[in-house]
């Protein structure tokens, strides 16, 4: 009888655990996200800001395929990016309270503008809608001889924000 009990224990303690491990993970995500912080430093708790983001690759694509110039873009792949101010801030010379907001662009030869839009969780910029835009500012874009081949965001020394992908780096002032 104990045998029996032991043998019916095992039998399911398998069946049980090979279900945990059959789990299904999907592979690397061609557009991997990431975190942008200001400061940058990860020993500062107290930060300013945040943006998640997804990186797409120019696999020999331009840049004006990809985020086409006077299109609203979703700033990155897959969901549109959001940026967060922890604190009260000055975007672009305009003032932006502390919150989440979806971040747009609109890409330009010498100047892109930047959308902080209160509709969050969208996925690229499908739903897109301008009513829900809670400021539009102009950002600086110049060229850089080194190319990026993923699109990247940083936060300078002084906060800006700073966009690059291929050569064209987009710099937007904020202030803190």
């Amino acid at each position: 009888m104990k045998k029996i009990f032991l043998l019916s224990f095992l039998t399911l303690s398998f069946v049980f655990s090979s279900e945990i491990t059959a789990q299904k993970f999907s592979g690397l995500d061609k557009s991997p996200a990431d975190i942008s912080t200001y400061p940058s430093s990860y020993r500062v708790a107290d930060k300013s800001a945040r943006v998640i983001y997804s990186r797409p690759q120019l696999k020999g694509r331009s840049l004006s395929e990809l985020a086409p110039a006077g299109k609203v873009w979703r700033t990155g792949a897959n969901e549109a990016a959001e940026i967060t101010f922890y604190k009260d801030a000055t975007v672009g010379g305009k003032p932006i309270k502390a919150g989440t907001y979806a971040l747009f662009t609109i890409p330009g030869e010498n100047e892109w503008t930047v959308i902080l839009n209160s509709n969050l969780n969208q996925w690229g910029a499908y739903s897109y809608d301008s009513d829900a835009d809670v400021a539009r500012v102009a950002a600086k874009a110049s060229s850089d001889n080194e190319s990026l081949e993923a699109f990247s965001i940083a936060f300078s020394d002084d906060g800006d924000l700073v966009m690059g992908w291929g050569t064209t780096r987009v710099s937007l002032p904020i202030n803190f």
